[in-house]
């Protein structure tokens, strides 16, 4: 079973429902919830499997698809079991995807989606980023390929 977890920080010049709206142009189907920390804000949420969905449509029609497979294995661990990469917020709030180097100095969008095993990590990679050739997916799965 797939877990996705997402982390904002919200800073002082920043407005916290426009960072959420960024959050849902993306993950809309995340349920969101502010919790303040020590005098800072961040937004947390959790989702499984079907909050990647809008994710999966945005990587096709931006046609980043190589990008998003490469940023998914770099963050991949060690034990297969998650993988974690950072989303821009700024570009999130316009309804694109943008995958920073490194944190921003704003701070970014965490992305964090756990699975159960190597292998089922691996089919979610090949669902929400599959191969592609001349920019073209090689294979076009259905979510239910993640399925276990």
């Amino acid at each position: 079973m797939i877990d996705v977890e997402i982390s904002a920080a919200v800073n002082p010049t920043e407005n916290c429902s426009r960072i959420m709206d960024g959050i849902d142009n993306i993950f809309p189907q995340i349920e969101m919830e502010l919790k303040k920390s020590a005098g800072a804000y961040n937004i947390i949420g959790h989702g499984k499997l079907n909050s990647l969905e809008r994710m999966h449509d945005l990587l096709r029609k931006e046609k980043i698809l190589d990008t998003a497979r490469k940023e998914l294995e770099k963050g991949q661990s060690s034990d297969g079991s998650y993988t974690c990469i950072l989303i821009n917020k700024q570009v999130a709030t316009v309804g694109h995807i943008n995958f920073p180097a490194t944190e921003e100095p704003l701070g970014s969008i965490h992305l964090t989606i756990k699975a159960h095993s190597r292998k089922e990590l691996e089919s979610l990679f090949e669902w929400l980023a599959p191969h592609t050739r001349d920019g073209v997916p090689e294979t076009e799965l259905d979510i239910s390929y993640v399925k276990e």
